[in-house]
């Protein structure tokens, strides 16, 4: 039985790699085309067999040349990194937040960013097609908040919270902004910075900010009944 159940899971983990590198392939060339030649200057097709792939292919890993140059959720999170972020948080009750969850957030963000690193050049890319094709912009805000969205879920399900807890909706809120900002400079022009160097800064100046002493307004009194 354990032979069965184990082999289950490697057909299962080859055919997740194998959809995850379909995935990849079919981005990277609707990224590219799209910086070459403009939304409009080329079709679904000609994706197709710069890919190596079906129409039909295309259309079951996404519904349009727009969604295919944003990319897929599960691709910013990879099973083997987000299986040790979630077992990190094993030992403690559910219900209540681990005390090494900041840590673990910050090993995430490393982990995510050296990944990253191996695409940096798909990445230049995309802010390149941005450039190139500006109403991409909402597509991509809205596929942040769905990418938002599901890093919650995995938050609440590492902490045994609900995806709207206080400390989940503030951790998505501080990393995401982390993030964005390291990115934003990263790959600004001119910049020789490390990403990593960059990101652990900005984790640290968050840490001592919210280190500082602070001193909460007193309620209002209430006025009269």
């Amino acid at each position: 039985m354990y032979f069965v159940i184990h082999s289950a899971n490697i057909e299962g983990g080859l055919r997740e790699r194998k959809r995850a590198a379909t995935r990849a392939a079919i981005t990277a060339s609707a990224r590219s085309m799209t910086a070459e030649r403009g939304l409009n200057g080329y079709t679904v097709e000609e994706v197709c067999e710069r890919a190596s792939i079906s129409r039909r292919t295309f259309f079951n890993y996404f519904p349009s040349k727009e969604d295919a140059i944003v990319g897929h959720v599960d691709d910013d999170f990879p099973e083997e990194i987000v299986s040790r972020f979630v077992a990190g948080g094993a030992g403690s009750p559910a219900g209540t937040i681990s005390g090494s969850l900041l840590s673990d957030l910050v090993q995430l963000s490393l982990d995510l960013s050296e990944r990253m690193s191996s695409s940096e050049e798909e990445t230049r890319q995309l802010i390149g097609v941005i450039q190139k094709e500006p109403q991409l912009m909402l597509r991509i805000i809205g596929a942040s908040e769905e990418r938002e969205a599901e890093f919650a879920r995995m938050l609440g399900a590492r902490e045994g919270v609900p995806d709207d807890h206080p400390v989940v909706r503030m951790a998505v809120t501080l990393l995401g902004t982390v993030a964005r900002r390291t990115s934003a400079a990263y790959f600004s022009a001119g910049n020789t910075r490390p990403y990593r160097d960059m990101l652990l800064e900005n984790v640290e100046a968050a840490r001592a900010l919210f280190s500082l002493p602070l001193n909460l307004p007193s309620k209002p009194a209430e006025g009269p009944q």
